[in-house]
């Protein structure tokens, strides 16, 4: 079996549910399972090698890759920090190579969405890509000719940290006024909160928002403005604007060719993207005397993240790429 032609496992190691797939050399999920995640972190390990263990019995695998929302260290070999995990200055790449008794990489998880999209998926063919993850937060990917950028110390970039409101929203980093605070799946609900006493019309999410907000949520105002709610059109439409506001921002420091549009918000791009083009081209710098970077959704919806882990962990020696990291 050649080397592209390998089955890999791709795992993406989220809050609330571990989810695992064997994917082959194209990108393809041959098998797949899902847990919840565990508390602690000795739980959390047991869980993960016996969702790989079940896929390895079934398939014949060759590596595990680990796709995890948190600070890695250079080498990516240690987690330092995963704020929804437990693991805190773990050398989990090496407990997992030692109890799997095959070769474990780990992968921030942009980092790896990004890889898979650029292999498989809406990025294929570009040499600069940005992907945006929008979901609780903002997640954030750079790749620069097939290269995924990580920085000096492995964090870069921290796109959905970028202050766009000085003084405004608090956020859980402990800054105010953060890129994702105005365009995540939580930003959404805070806006149509925010919106509440603005709305004029008949508005059933602002009947319910008024008399329960916890009732609201990113999924729930996503559906209401696909049906034309008023609350709800008015909030998407808050929130492609400071997609674009931040985007445009973006594109004045990197200048992408692309910008790929990834995470659970996503799969409503047919509700903001537009307009947040519209909005994009309206802020960058110099615009009408440069080329606007093309902005698209991601085609591989929530697998990315394993899918690119899996791949990662297949190696550098597909033919005609260039590896993935320096």
């Amino acid at each position: 079996m050649t080397e592209p032609e390998r089955l890999t496992i791709g795992i993406d190691v989220g809050g609330t549910s571990i989810r695992a797939a064997v994917v082959d050399g194209t990108g393809t999920i041959v098998d797949s399972v899902r847990a919840a995640t565990p508390a602690s972190a000795g739980a959390l390990e047991d869980a993960l090698e016996e969702t790989v263990r079940y896929l390895s019995e079934r398939n014949d695998v060759a590596a595990v890759g680990l796709a995890v929302a948190g600070f890695l260290a250079v080498d990516r070999r240690t987690v330092l920090f995963a704020p929804h995990l437990a693991w805190v200055d773990a050398p989990v790449a090496q407990r997992f190579t030692d109890r799997f008794a095959m070769p474990v990489v780990l992968e921030h998880d942009a980092n790896a969405a990004a890889w898979a999209e650029y292999r498989f998926g809406a990025a294929a063919g570009a040499h600069t890509v940005v992907l945006v993850a929008l979901g609780t937060g903002i997640g954030a990917a750079l790749l620069l000719d097939g290269r995924i950028y990580r920085g000096a110390h492995g964090v870069a970039p921290e796109l959905g940290h970028l202050q766009m409101v000085p003084g405004g929203r608090v956020c859980a980093c402990g800054k105010r006024g953060c890129w994702e605070r105005y365009c995540s799946g939580t930003a959404l609900v805070d806006t149509a909160v925010d919106l509440l006493p603005t709305v004029r019309g008949r508005s059933l999410l602002a009947r319910d928002a008024a008399a329960d907000p916890g009732s609201l949520t990113g999924r729930r105002i996503a559906a209401a403005a696909q049906d034309g709610d008023v609350l709800a059109v008015a909030a998407m439409a808050e929130f492609a604007r400071w997609l674009g506001v931040g985007l445009a921002a973006v594109a004045d420091i990197y200048d992408p060719e692309l910008v790929v549009i990834a995470g659970g918000v996503s799969g409503s791009a047919s509700l903001f993207l537009d307009d947040a083009r519209d909005h994009y081209a309206a802020a960058l710098t110099g615009t009408g005397h440069r080329p606007l970077a093309r902005i698209r959704a991601a085609h591989l919806g929530d697998a990315a993240g394993l899918i690119g882990a899996a791949d990662l962990a297949r190696g550098p020696a597909h033919p005609g790429r260039i590896g993935p990291s320096d």
